[in-house]
């Protein structure tokens, strides 16, 4: 039978859901796929809104280094002069946390970015070390007696939600809330069916932030909220919206991220005994199989999104000007010309320049942050936890429905 093809560029065209269950729980064929027949390729999502998929490590790279491409879609109207209408995604509560730093180019960029890049290099990320170890200690603490617990809600979730919630100055008591509301804000585009949710999500969050705003401008505190603040009331560096904004990227992607980090990590290595074996023989290794973990299952499968300024011939297609850009890091990092036998979990591969953390000026802030929290955390767990194993069958594992997010929604584990 002859292969598909795409209407638009005339190339095979490779099936393609974001949200489909089978492509969640195991997406790495249809990547390789797309890698071979169709690194550049349209798709449609919600209110048939184009999608251009990005696919090829050397085609991802190009695209996060290209100042052809903007994160302002404003800046990136197509030739009709009008900007396809995204779904749902104008709603003024959710425009209104989508005015962070991941969504601007320099020089409001550099200019938000600045405020708090401190907080989050190697040097200051390094002395967190003892109480992220605490933290890590504590939670194992609590269920050692037990023999069993589920991995993501007991440990990989709280460990990293506490860490981001003491830098920020937030209080953790209502973590369950703070779950709720990130899961519906980070699992993808909204929809029809889900906008109730997000809208109340997204509502609820602001209405929190701003009660901590303020008594923080009351009473302020040794935390990055209350430098926040500080710059705010001056009233030229940082808006409320911004500062709304700011504080909402830093809260989820300070956790998200890292819970899936520990889950997919752990996953990972209890599918992979020898693996595990030479980890807990060489605990030395830590470092390198947090790398590998970050690119044999990355927590973000894809970077967020782009828009092309002027048309851009790339991966033997051209994307026209005005059109969304999702560069899919996943799998980038499963290229086959890039990393060899990149389906092979190997934690001491050395040549492992993966790019689970992006590239260039949008590099993720808190990339030493994460590194620190997957080692703390899975050095504890085979050393408190020596015999842990799953409690399942991986095949039974429910993926969380996000098309930027990967991640287990549970992960049972006995010891």
């Amino acid at each position: 039978m002859k292969p598909l093809q795409c209407p638009v560029t005339g190339k095979t065209h490779v099936p393609v859901d974001l949200f489909d269950p089978q492509f969640i729980a195991n997406p790495y064929p249809t990547y390789a796929r797309l890698r071979e027949d169709s690194p550049v390729q349209r798709i449609t999502l919600e209110n048939d809104y184009p999608v251009w998929l990005v696919t090829r490590y050397d085609d991802v790279m190009a695209l996060l280094k290209d100042d052809r491409v903007t994160k302002v879609p404003g800046k990136a109207l197509p030739a009709d002069g009008a900007l396809p209408e995204m779904p749902f995604e104008s709603i003024d509560a959710m425009a209104m946390l989508s005015n962070h730093m991941l969504m601007m180019d320099p020089p409001d960029h550099t200019r938000i970015r600045t405020l708090v890049h401190k907080a989050f290099t190697p040097r200051h990320t390094e002395q967190l070390r003892p109480r992220v170890q605490q933290i890590a200690d504590e939670l194992i603490d609590k269920i050692i007696d037990k023999g069993s617990m589920d991995l993501i809600d007991d440990f990989a979730f709280p460990l990293p939600l506490t860490v981001i919630a003491e830098l920020l100055g937030i209080p953790i008591e209502h973590h369950e809330m703070f779950r709720k509301w990130s899961n519906l804000l980070t699992d993808g585009y909204t929809t029809a069916e889900n906008l109730p949710q997000v809208q109340e999500a997204t509502h609820g969050f602001i209405h929190y932030l701003q009660q901590i705003f303020t008594e923080r401008r009351a009473n302020p505190g040794n935390d990055l909220i209350s430098a926040l603040v500080a710059v705010e009331e001056t009233g030229d560096r940082l808006s409320e919206q911004e500062l709304l904004s700011m504080v909402f990227l830093l809260f989820l992607a300070g956790h998200e991220t890292t819970v899936n980090l520990i889950g997919n990590g752990m996953l990972a290595l209890l599918q992979h005994p020898a693996q595990l074996q030479l980890l807990r023989e060489k605990p030395e290794l830590i470092e390198s199989a947090v790398e590998e973990m970050l690119r044999y299952d990355a927590s973000v499968a894809t970077s967020t999104v782009r828009f092309a300024m002027e048309d851009i011939a790339i991966g033997g297609v051209v994307i026209p000007r005005g059109e969304e850009i999702m560069l899919m890091t996943g799998a980038a990092n499963h290229d086959e010309k890039k990393f060899d036998q990149p389906g092979v979990f190997d934690i001491t591969r050395t040549d492992n320049r993966h790019i689970s953390f992006g590239h260039g000026i949008h590099f993720c802030l808190g990339a030493p942050l994460a590194r620190l929290e997957g080692a703390v955390a899975v050095s504890t767990l085979l050393r408190r936890l020596p015999d842990i194993k799953l409690a399942v069958a991986p095949e039974t594992l429910i993926r969380r429905p996000s098309m930027l997010i990967r991640g287990v929604q549970q992960l049972p584990v006995v010891f």
